[in-house]
């Protein structure tokens, strides 16, 4: 087994992160953890407070990467939108994880910045917050019923999206 020393917080982040989506909440263990990246359970607590330290952390990690994810995009509530459904579907639990208490207030900020900044571009500075409001409530509406099979009347569930997505925008332009 690997020294504790040898083993980063980044890697054991990295490891509860994947046997998060692997295993969801209930395979995620401090045993499951030090198995992945090599230690016995009691080294990583020189790293780790405890399980729910650990959860805070991979909250945290994947608030991150999905900030990045939203940056990344066009810039435009549409794309922003398309970029965070993506990311829930590619990491379904660690997306449930974000809207939980375990993501700490500074990572949900930044991941905030993308979608704040899109909202100006609509409605101006002065109701940019509520319109990054609305949208992120909405996006995170349809994305959490869809991940949970809530969608069982029939249709085309992509055009739903897209549907929205449109009448969001529509909503939210002002005008002339």
């Amino acid at each position: 087994m690997a020294a504790p020393e040898r083993t980063s917080l980044a890697e054991i982040v990295d490891a509860g992160r994947e046997l998060l989506e692997t295993g969801g909440p209930a395979g995620l263990t401090m045993q499951a953890v030090a198995r992945r990246v090599g230690v016995r359970a009691p080294s990583l607590y020189k790293r780790v407070r405890d399980r729910e330290a650990l959860l805070g952390l991979i909250a945290g990690a994947t608030v991150d990467e999905l900030s990045l994810r939203m940056a990344a995009a066009d810039g435009t509530i549409a794309g922003i939108a398309h970029a965070y459904r993506a990311f829930a579907h590619e990491r379904p639990e660690g997306f449930r994880l974000t809207m939980s208490t375990a993501a700490d207030t500074e990572s949900l900020a930044r991941a905030s910045v993308p979608i704040l900044k899109a909202a100006e571009e609509l409605v101006g500075p002065a109701e940019a917050l509520e319109a990054a409001r609305l949208v992120t409530a909405w996006v995170n509406g349809f994305v959490s019923m869809e991940l949970a099979g809530a969608f069982r009347l029939g249709g085309d569930i992509e055009r739903a999206f897209e549907f929205g997505l449109e009448r969001l925008t529509v909503a939210l332009t002002p005008q002339s």
